[in-house]
């Protein structure tokens, strides 16, 4: 973001073009001297297409809408330009060409010189063509490792803001409430600390680039009614309050996000782009967010078409203002001609679209977009001749080395190995089986947000600009010496078993077989993963149950890799399979990782965000639930999951030991202490997750079993230990009591040191003492790791000394 320093007024200068003058007062001369009309264009975006010749950007409209036009709409001006490059595949240099003589088409246009802001998808990399492709954030979250998402935001901004773009529309902080929904892949896991703690780190990077993040979908939107994209929200307040709010809470309060994205859903009859008391009484009067809030896409219009709440578009804009929304996207509908018809009649206060102006004016003076010296010349067309685009083709390059290695280092860290009878790491087998439909099959790890996925299939005549390398060709690359024999067996979805027969006599003819399986990522019914693509059960999808089934009866050690968005039922192969290495689509350099760890030149360390089920109908059912949502004598359905969350297996074996609890007993608003020490008893390095959860066992209401308050990452050599020392502030231990309001109550905690959720390791008994204590959102969020030498372990939050 840009920082105003304090300089000498300049009164040559329009009091909003002046970087002397304060945000405000900036912000209040532009309002003021502005019609209606050019306030209202200040609130919408169009949706454009990036010319591939370098043209001026078209409007690209959705099958509702009008076909915009530019030449009327422009001399009023524009708030923002809808993914000028990820509509459509545009060579980057002349995506950037195409965007800078757009921008200087709208300054040259209204009579303000006001630029549009460009936003794009980035949840996954910066959604274009010929961009890196990250692993998907349900990777980010098995990482267990918020400095290196850090790091990857930050590089995924430098690349749009390199090219002109301002804002993404990331990251995803929805929590997991049922695997079944297909977007679990755009989340982070199922836990709201670690989706808050990972989903602020790469807030923090994707804003030190100078670009806006955007926090969606707020909120509730993952709890939807059977799984089903944006079927209604059932759930209480405390559950929203406790489980799908804290994340938004965390990225606002220490990532300082400076947008938010209303949810397509509603909770309990109240759709969210229409509800002003989540969007202006906690949003903005409660927790001080000053930034905008954007609509996704089309939703203010929903608010008609599906919600029913509205009978016209000006009556669906004006909830939508009252609410709180204050940007219409994708394209203008409602926020155009309906909109100023209805503050011209005096049925939309006008004082409602200036309260929304200001919030978008004051964000564009915090990019720099109204400073004197803006210049629409982005960086990576820095003294280029941009009067040759041919010469320009080719000169921008989003997908470098140093990209691929970070995408690399983050698909190393996601890695999770489920489960392992010792046949891992492969030594120098001399014949392996390749089976499945995700073998030979190079978007097999990309998710539906991904370029290719998301757009490129669309364009199947153009190559998909980025290097995808198969499973067939890593695994070819890892194990040179190794006769490596291949079959589909059946396709993804298509229940097919005609082929069958060939890869079960592949199988019986190989030393080792691996099998991959998974998903499809695709869009509203296209794939069996992403958005639209939900699921009635976390059975494998189509015949691939049987493909695995069959290998198992061979006989042969059997390595499951699930190249998947979601985590599925395995069958027998949870007790069977002699390996299952889980990939939750891990980008371009995923299947090096998977085969890295394969060969064991990788030892895994990813821990699942998300549990793995045993059983494929049991859903809704995460890890973090009360005592009556666990398996019992009372339910023929156990919900009991294969693999918990936080699990993950190394090649090397570590040991806890030494607990000290030096402070057992503190007042609701203190501290406790305690210390262990980790050692490494194995043979080779590797890195192990410390995680920290809390057992509240007496409370005025209902508490999860146990919940993740914190975790760190935990690098050891063979034979080293390290002894940690934990601080955990009672704040952690606060719910949303009876009242509505958070609270931490007396009482005994046990602090659950842990491998994963279901595999504890040390357990702390302490107390807290006092009377209950109120709190609200500027609690503190964070436990607190630090090794007993004094060096700062590597830990799994951004906390203060």
């Amino acid at each position: 973001m840009t920082v105003n320093v304090a300089e000498e007024p300049n009164l040559d200068l329009p009091l909003w073009n002046d970087p002397a003058q304060d945000i405000g007062t900036r912000v209040s001369a532009l309002v003021d001297a502005m019609s209606l009309e050019e306030k209202i264009a200040q609130l919408y975006g169009v949706w454009v297409g990036a010319s591939d010749e370098g043209g001026e950007v078209a409007p690209h409209q959705h099958d509702m809408e009008e076909k915009a036009d530019l030449d009327a709409l422009l001399p009023s001006g524009l708030g923002q330009l809808t993914r000028p490059f990820g509509t459509a595949p545009v060579d980057p240099a002349l995506g950037a060409l195409s965007l800078l003589r757009t921008q200087a088409r709208i300054t040259a246009a209204n009579r303000f010189g006001i630029p549009a802001l460009a936003h794009e998808e980035c949840l996954a990399g910066f959604a274009t063509w010929g961009a890196t492709a990250y692993p998907v954030p349900l990777s980010w979250g098995a990482t267990f490792d918020p400095a290196l998402v850090r790091r990857m935001a930050a590089a995924i901004g430098r690349d749009m803001r390199s090219v002109g773009v301002h804002q993404g529309l990331a990251p995803v902080l929805d929590v997991v409430r049922d695997a079944r929904w297909g977007r679990v892949e755009e989340t982070i896991g199922e836990d709201p600390y670690l989706v808050g703690s990972i989903g602020t780190a790469y807030v923090q990077g994707l804003q030190s680039a100078g670009v806006v993040a955007t926090l969606k979908h707020f909120a509730g939107y993952s709890a939807s009614r059977a799984g089903r994209n944006l079927a209604p929200v059932g759930m209480g307040p405390r559950e929203r309050a406790d489980v799908l709010l804290p994340p938004f809470e965390m990225a606002l309060l220490e990532g300082g996000a400076d947008s938010v994205m209303h949810a397509y859903t509603d909770t309990d009859g109240i759709p969210s782009a229409a509800d002003e008391e989540l969007l202006t009484g906690l949003l903005r009067d409660t927790w001080g967010f000053d930034g905008t809030v954007v609509a996704d896409y089309f939703g203010i219009a929903f608010l008609k078409v599906l919600h029913g709440i509205a009978g016209d578009w000006a009556e669906a804009a004006d909830a939508a203002l009252r609410a709180g929304v204050d940007v219409e996207l994708p394209t203008v509908k409602t926020f155009g001609a309906p909109l100023v018809e209805a503050v011209t009649a005096g049925r939309t206060p006008e004082a409602l679209i200036d309260r929304a102006l200001r919030r978008v004016l004051a964000q564009k003076v915090r990019l720099g977009l109204l400073d004197p010296d803006w210049d629409p010349v982005p960086d990576a067309l820095r003294g280029a001749d941009l009067d040759d685009p041919d010469a320009l083709r080719g000169t921008v390059d989003l997908d470098s080395p140093a990209n691929r290695e970070l995408a690399r280092a983050v698909a190393d860290e996601a890695v999770v190995l489920l489960t392992n009878d010792g046949t891992l790491p492969l030594d120098g087998p001399r014949r392996i089986a390749l089976i499945g439909p995700n073998a030979a099959e190079p978007t097999a790890v990309l998710g539906c947000y991904s370029f290719p996925q998301h757009v490129g299939v669309l364009h199947p005549q153009t190559p998909a600009g980025i290097d995808l390398p198969t499973l067939h060709d890593a695994l070819r690359a890892e194990f040179p010496d190794a006769e490596l024999t291949a079959a589909r067996g059946t396709g993804v979805d298509d229940g097919d078993l005609s082929g069958l027969a060939e890869a079960v006599s592949t199988a019986r003819e190989a030393d080792v077989v691996v099998v991959a399986l998974g998903d499809r990522a695709g869009l509203f019914g296209r794939g069996t993963s992403g958005e639209g693509c939900d699921t009635e059960s976390l059975a494998l999808p189509g015949a691939q149950q049987e493909l695995l089934d069959a290998l198992l009866d061979t006989g042969r050690p059997v390595v499951v890799v699930m190249l998947a968005g979601r985590p599925y039922a395995l069958g027998r192969a949870v007790d069977e399979a002699a390996a299952i290495v889980q990939s939750f689509f891990p980008g371009s350099e995923g299947t090096g990782a998977v085969a890295g760890v394969l060969s064991g030149r990788t030892n895994p360390s990813g821990r699942l965000p998300v549990s793995v089920p045993r059983g494929s109908g049991a859903q809704p059912a995460t890890y973090l639930a009360a005592r009556l949502a666990q398996a019992s004598d009372v339910s023929s359905i156990d919900p009991t999951a294969a693999f918990a969350f936080g699990h993950g297996l190394s090649y090397t074996s570590f040991e806890w030991s030494d607990l000290v609890v030096d402070e057992p007993e503190t007042d609701t608003a203190g501290e406790c202490s305690l210390a262990f020490t980790v050692r490494n008893t194995g043979e080779r390095h590797g890195t192990e997750v410390v995680q920290l959860y809390l057992h509240d066992p007496v409370a005025s209401v209902v508490q999860p079993v146990q919940r993740l308050v914190g975790y760190t990452r935990v690098a050891l050599e063979a034979g080293e230990s390290r002894r940690l020392r934990v601080r955990v502030p009672a704040d952690v231990a606060s719910f949303t009591g009876r009242d509505g309001r958070r609270v931490v109550e007396p009482g005994e905690l046990r602090l659950r040191l842990a491998a994963s959720s279901a595999d504890v390791r040390l357990t702390a008994t302490v107390t807290l003492t006092g009377p209950e204590r109120r709190l609200d959102h500027t609690r503190r969020f964070h436990v607190r790791f630090d090794e007993e030498a004094g060096r700062d372990a590597e830990t799994g939050a951004r906390t203060a000394a």
